[in-house]
C-alpha cells in the first residue's frame, strides 16, 4: 500500500448511529430565536398589519378544511420536488433518503436563529451515516447551495421586473434590497462559473494557500501541513463534473419547488380574500422568500411576514387579509417542517446505516 493509501485507510471511520449533539448554548440559541419570532408573530403582526388577533382569526376561519388539505399537498409536493436536487447533488442517494436530509436540515434551520451552518453539520452526519465520502459531501453542499442562493435572489428582480409593468412601486427598502441582492448574486455566479472552469487559477490560489495558510494550520492543529492546492483542485474537479452531469436535475427540484410553494402562497392568498394580480402576489411572495434568508430569526419567521404585509398593503390589499395569509402561508411552508424535521430524525435513527463509512478518494 502506498503513503497515501496509507493516509486514506486511516481516515475511514466507524460510523455510529450517534444524533448531533446539542449543548446548552445551542438550547438556549433557539429558545431566544423562537422566542424573538413569537414576539414578532404575536405583537408584531397585528401591530403592523394595524388589525387585531381576533379579526386576523375570522379570516382564519373563512379557510375550510378542503382547502387546506390541498395546502397541505402543495407543501410536500414541493418538498418531493426538492429531492431532485439533492439526488443530483449526492448520486445513488434515492430521494426517500433525500427527503429525510431535506426535512431534518430544514428542521434545524427553522428552531434557531443562523441554524444554517447547524442544518448543513445535521446533514453532514445523516450523509456520514449511509457511507457517504467527505468530499462527495462536501462538494454536493456547496453546489446545492450555490444554486438555492442563485435561485433565491433572482426571485424578487423577476417580481420586480413584472410589478414594474403593473405600474406598481416598491417600498424603497424593499427595492433596494432586491436589486443589492441581485448584485450579489451576479458576482456569486461569476465567481462559481471561474471556479468550475479555471483549474489554472485554482491551482494558483491552493499554492498560495499552501505556502501562506497550510504553517498556519499546522501550527495550530499541531499536526502535519496540510496540503490545499491538492484539496481546492480535486474539489474543483468534483464541483464542474457534478455540476456538468446534475444542472438539469438540481434546477429541476430548486425551480420546482419555489414555483409550487407560489401556487401555494397564491392560493392561500385567494382564499382569505386578497384580491391582487398574480403578478403582484409574485412579487409579494419573492420578497418574502428572500426574507426567508436573514437568519435574525429561525427561517427568517416574523421577518419575512412582516416584508409580506408591507408589499401587499402598499398595493391596496386588505391589511387583516394580508395578515393571515402571511402567517398561514408561514404555518405550512415553515413551521409544519419542525415536526416532518422530527419524524426524518426518527425514520435516520431507525433506518439501516452502513457499517464503515465510505474512505475519501
Amino acid at each position: 500500500m502506498t503513503e497515501p493509501d496509507m493516509e486514506l485507510a486511516q481516515d475511514t471511520i466507524d460510523v455510529q448511529p450517534e444524533m448531533p449533539k446539542f449543548t446548552w448554548k445551542s438550547a438556549v440559541n433557539a429558545l431566544l430565536g423562537m422566542g424573538l419570532a413569537a414576539a414578532l408573530i404575536i405583537w408584531g403582526l397585528p401591530w403592523l398589519a394595524k388589525t387585531t388577533w381576533t379579526e386576523i382569526g375570522v379570516r382564519l376561519q373563512t379557510v375550510g378544511l378542503l382547502p387546506s388539505l390541498g395546502f397541505a399537498a402543495l407543501m410536500l409536493a414541493g418538498l418531493w420536488i426538492y429531492t431532485f436536487t439533492l439526488t443530483a447533488s449526492w448520486p445513488g442517494i434515492t430521494h426517500t433518503r433525500a427527503a429525510i436530509v431535506n426535512v431534518t436540515g430544514s428542521a434545524v434551520a427553522n428552531t434557531m436563529p443562523g441554524g444554517g451552518a447547524t442544518a448543513l453539520a445535521a446533514s453532514w452526519v445523516i450523509l456520514r451515516s449511509w457511507g457517504f465520502k467527505r468530499r462527495a459531501i462536501s462538494t454536493g453542499l456547496i453546489v446545492s447551495g450555490v444554486w438555492n442562493v442563485l435561485a433565491r435572489i433572482a426571485l424578487p428582480l423577476i417580481g420586480i421586473v413584472l410589478v414594474s409593468r403593473n405600474k406598481h412601486d416598491l417600498p424603497p427598502a424593499v427595492s433596494n434590497g432586491a436589486w443589492w441582492g441581485g448584485v450579489a448574486g451576479l458576482l456569486l455566479l461569476v465567481g462559481f462559473i471561474v471556479a468550475l472552469t479555471s483549474p489554472v487559477r485554482t491551482r494558483k490560489l491552493g499554492s498560495w494557500l499552501d505556502r501562506r495558510v497550510s504553517p498556519l494550520i499546522a501550527r495550530v492543529r499541531k499536526g502535519r501541513q496540510p496540503r490545499l492546492e491538492h484539496l481546492l483542485v480535486d474539489q474543483q474537479s468534483r464541483m464542474s463534473a457534478l455540476t456538468r452531469r446534475g444542472w438539469f436535475p438540481m434546477t429541476l427540484g430548486v425551480v420546482g419547488q419555489l414555483l409550487i410553494w407560489f401556487v401555494l402562497f397564491w392560493q392561500i392568498m385567494r382564499a382569505v380574500g386578497v384580491d391582487l394580480p398574480v403578478t403582484d402576489l409574485f412579487a409579494a411572495y419573492a420578497i418574502g422568500s428572500l426574507l426567508r434568508a436573514v437568519g435574525i430569526t429561525p427561517g427568517g419567521l416574523g421577518v419575512a411576514e412582516a416584508g409580506i404585509i408591507l408589499v401587499l398593503g402598499s398595493w391596496g390589499a386588505d391589511h387583516t387579509s394580508a395578515a393571515a395569509g402571511a402567517l398561514l402561508y408561514a404555518i405550512f411552508t415553515n413551521v409544519a417542517e419542525i415536526p416532518l424535521g422530527a419524524l426524518g430524525w426518527l425514520a435516520w435513527w431507525m433506518g439501516p446505516k452502513a457499517a464503515h463509512a465510505a474512505e475519501d478518494d
